[in-house]
């Protein structure tokens, strides 16, 4: 819709200067050539949808304070140049009015654009109310919802802000489920089927975003952009998007962090039953898992695979990975 209204806008401009004869405000010489009113009406239209390109990533917000601005300023141009009009011939009057229309324009929406967040302002149709605290917005990341555990975290209501779902994260989604490799395509239903348990979901509110960027190829470097764009957080689990998106100023919402967050502390000297599952890297080592994923490395039992036995802790390691746990048989 909106390409189709820029190029109304341009036939109409070029339309109303070839039947207005636009062109006869430049002097004689235009009088001769009246093709010169449409040329005029079409750079009209030109500069009027270059203007429109400029402030597409700009929000509404911004715009409107923008054009608010410069109504004021007009407004208050027009009152000094009543003013003036007693004391100064007409032609003066007319001199000052093309400067200050300019300069009183330029500070009424720099005035506008730097106190929107100050103050409250009603006109009709539109509110701009004092933010005080900004809203946050979260953008999803493709990883973050094949994982799955995004919904039971929205679902308990820890996450705060409105979540956004880029379109070209959607769009990555379902190329993974039409994906002709088994284990990619069920990882892609497995996140569509996540967004739609979260759709349904009462007390989770989550948007389409539909800003892209053809001149960039990449789903996380687009992910980046748009975060610094709207001044939103990145949720993910994807290590390498996490550490690019810091370098950048964006703040991220890493899930594995959450996780290891929220792990019970466990301290050298505690004791804890654990089961063998496989062996380890080093010799004579045997590896089990807790409830949570963490991995307990337990030394001296690689012939004891299968078997559920007391150990000591020996040793805690954290890495960006996870938690690691060292232990020991308690001969006990």
């Amino acid at each position: 819709m909106i390409p189709f209204l820029r190029i109304l806008v341009i036939l109409i401009l070029t339309a109303s200067g070839h039947f207005f004869q636009f062109g006869n405000l430049v002097g004689t010489m235009a009088r001769q050539y009246p093709w010169l009113g449409a040329l005029f009406g079409l750079l009209g239209g030109l500069i009027v949808v270059l203007v429109d390109l400029y402030f597409k990533r700009s929000s509404v917000r911004n715009v409107l304070s923008i054009l608010i601005g410069v109504s004021l300023g007009l407004w208050f141009n027009r009152l000094m140049l009543d003013v003036l009009a007693f004391a100064l011939p007409q032609s003066g009057v007319n001199q000052i009015g093309v400067v200050s229309s300019i300069v009183f324009a330029y500070l009424g929406a720099v005035t506008i654009l730097r106190g929107q967040d100050e103050f409250s302002l009603m006109i009709p149709f539109v509110k701009f109310s004092a933010k005080g605290v900004k809203e946050d917005i979260v953008l999803l990341d493709t990883s973050v919802i094949i994982d799955g555990r995004i919904a039971e975290i929205c679902e308990s209501s820890f996450l705060s802000g409105h979540l956004y779902l880029p379109r070209f994260v959607l769009k990555e989604l379902q190329l993974i489920a039409d994906s002709a490799d088994p284990i990619k395509r069920n990882r892609g239903r497995r996140g569509l089927d996540i967004l739609n348990r979260m759709k349904r979901s009462p007390v989770i509110d989550i948007k389409i975003n539909e800003t892209d960027y053809t001149d960039i190829n990449t789903v996380d470097a687009k992910l980046v952009r748009l975060a610094l764009e709207v001044g939103g957080k990145l949720l993910t689990n994807d290590y390498n998007l996490n550490k690019v998106a810091e370098l950048q100023g964006v703040k991220v919402l890493n899930i594995n962090e959450l996780a290891n967050a929220v792990k019970p502390i466990v301290i050298p000297g505690e004791m804890m039953q654990v089961k063998i599952l496989k062996e380890g890297k080093e010799h004579d080592q045997g590896v089990g898992y807790l409830d949570d994923g963490t991995m307990v490395v337990v030394d001296g039992a690689r012939k004891r695979i299968g078997q559920t036995f007391p150990c000591v802790i020996t040793s805690v390691l954290q890495t960006q990975a996870g938690r690691m746990i060292f232990a020991k048989p308690n001969e006990e």
